[in-house]
């Protein structure tokens, strides 16, 4: 039996997806030089819901969450936009921006397991591969990590729990996809995820706006218009037409665009254990999602 193939549309935004996101791995550390990390994160998504709120509106689109949900969307907030971003914005701060995406996109991995659990999916034996696999991978950037005896073992340990928090997300759409317009729900998310970023931000941190240089300036409207609003809804829009399976194993080029924009933008130098852990992060997420040969 073959895959699910995605369809044009989804491969133009699939595209577009790993550019636009596997760019922002580098660019979101250039914007941390300059402005504090959740006013960054917390300030970018609640400007990314206004823009997703307006597209909405103006494509005639409904606002409306469908009675007896909020609950869920506010798990869905509460998982893809605070959990995987305040952890991450902190994880690549003490990383490598190539190595943090890495261990970010390790969230297929993650999703499979937590269907397990949560969605009563078998736990097979190309599973318990892909996770022995994946451990492979991440017990090789931790063990690098340590060598140093610095606070990048702790940017490893919050990169995997965004990683973490992402996949809870998927899962918890999974269960029970709610029944809205992509925008509509890309831009609640948004919003309700984004609002106490932005107020933790403002009362724990200060931004000297006044003071910006040009790049940092550039990534964080790089965030808001590409990162936060495009990014988002393409990836909403693309769990919504294929199997989220397939939409989490086309990501997976994410992660390598993250790792070579790193070298090209920051001079970052991988070393070999950045290369041997993401073959082995790509070979585990392909073990656990490509499905299995079967006899016709």
């Amino acid at each position: 039996m073959s895959s699910t193939p995605i369809p044009r549309a989804g491969l133009v935004l699939l595209g577009l997806l790993s550019l636009g996101w596997g760019f922002n791995w580098p660019i979101m550390k250039v914007v941390i030089t300059e402005i504090p990390r959740l006013i960054f994160r917390g300030d970018c998504m609640l400007l990314a819901s206004i823009g997703l709120f307006g597209i909405a509106r103006l494509s005639g689109q409904s606002w409306k969450v469908p009675a007896g949900r909020w609950r869920q969307l506010v798990a869905l907030a509460s998982c893809n936009i605070v959990g995987w971003n305040v952890f991450a914005i902190y994880g690549v701060s003490l990383l490598p921006s190539g190595r943090a995406a890495i261990l970010g996109y390790t969230m297929p991995l993650w999703s499979a397991l937590l269907s397990v659990w949560f969605l009563n999916e078998p736990l097979t034996r190309r599973r318990l591969t892909g996770l022995v696999l994946g451990m492979s991978g991440m017990a090789l950037l931790i063990g690098a990590e340590f060598e140093k005896l610095g606070s990048a073992p702790v940017g490893v340990l919050l990169m995997i729990i965004a990683a973490i928090f992402w996949a809870a997300g998927l899962v918890i759409y999974k269960a029970n996809p709610l029944p809205m317009p992509i925008t509509s729900l890309t831009a609640w998310q948004a919003l309700l995820g984004g609002l106490p970023m932005a107020l933790a931000g403002h009362a724990l941190e200060s931004a000297d706006w006044g003071r910006l240089t040009f790049w940092p300036t550039f990534g964080f409207w790089y965030n808001v218009f590409i990162g936060l609003l495009f990014c988002y809804w393409a990836w909403n829009k693309l769990v919504q037409m294929v199997p989220a399976s397939v939409s989490s194993l086309g990501s997976l080029i994410i992660p390598v665009v993250g790792v070579f924009s790193g070298m090209a933008f920051l001079n970052e130098i991988p070393r070999w254990q950045d290369f041997a852990a993401l073959l082995l992060v790509l070979t585990a997420i392909g073990t656990v999602l490509l499905p299995a040969r079967r006899s016709i």
